[in-house]
């Protein structure tokens, strides 16, 4: 088994974007601030499976610098790490997931968040656990919003190949 970590933090950028959470357009006054969507519980995810296969982070491998990722969507840097997860010979266990936020209110937002990690992931919506909390009014309460994730990484079966008959 293996276990990776995950964190990311984007400070509010008013009203100009989205809201997106968990791959999840979330109604909201103010969006966040960020080269790519600023998906901040899926860069943590990332960098959660990332970290498990002992591979560079998501802003290693995608630069803020490179207008390749300007707006990208961040269920890209997913797919790049369940790859390189695949690639390592390991398959994800479960997930565990907690967003840290004061504004907007997420607990009705949690099932479509948890489904839609589950679906980039490859399992099963049970595999998968979105958290929200508040800052309880601590540190820059309301400025932003952080994610952590970690993930649990199993081995996987070794795929069969697929032999061909030869027919006379």
């Amino acid at each position: 088994m293996r276990v990776g970590i995950g964190y990311d933090i984007h400070r509010f950028d008013g009203a100009k974007r989205t809201l997106k959470l968990g791959g999840v357009t979330i109604p909201s006054a103010r969006g966040l601030a960020g080269h790519s969507d600023a998906d901040v519980l899926l860069h943590a995810v990332a960098d959660a499976l990332f970290g498990a296969v002992g591979a560079p982070d998501i802003g290693e491998q995608f630069p803020s610098e490179d207008p390749r990722y300007r707006r990208a969507d961040s269920q890209m840097f997913v797919r790049a790490a369940c790859q390189a997860v695949r690639r390592s010979g390991w398959a994800v266990a479960n997930l565990d997931a907690t967003v840290i936020a004061d504004s907007p209110r997420l607990t009705g937002h949690k099932p479509r968040m948890r489904a839609a990690i589950s679906r980039l992931l490859g399992v099963t919506p049970d595999q998968v656990s979105v958290k929200a909390k508040t800052t309880e009014g601590l540190g820059h309460a309301g400025a932003g919003i952080a994610a952590h994730a970690v993930v649990l990484l199993e081995k996987s079966p070794p795929r069969r190949r697929m032999s061909r008959r030869r027919t006379r």
